[in-house]
């Protein structure tokens, strides 16, 4: 697992900046983040299948409280008051490449 070296909320802009290395940045929109959310309110314990409709997660999603978790994680507070969900480094990660991949 990776840690950023650093790591920068843009509430305004509704970004999430992660610095993996000199010549690695990911920008990650809030709402991919919230669509995104494995915990168990959002995606079925047993089966795996994602329950949250990511098309319920509207674009102007912010996050009204951003935390570490240890050295490994994030958490969020949504402005959809949701706030189970951990994001693992490894877990931004593959958002950024998901993200990547779609453009």
């Amino acid at each position: 697992m990776q840690t950023p070296q650093n790591v920068r909320v843009l509430k305004d802009d509704r970004i999430l900046e992660l610095v993996w290395s000199e010549d690695e940045t990911s920008r990650l929109p809030f709402c991919e983040i919230r669509r995104s959310c494995r915990c168990a309110a959002c995606v079925d314990e047993f089966t795996g299948r994602q329950i949250l409709d990511p098309e319920s997660v509207d674009e102007t999603i912010a996050a009204v409280d951003v935390s570490l978790t240890g050295n490994y994680a994030m958490k969020f507070r949504w402005s959809d008051t949701h706030d189970s969900g951990l994001f693992t480094w490894d877990h931004l990660r593959s958002i950024a490449k998901r993200i990547q991949e779609e453009k």
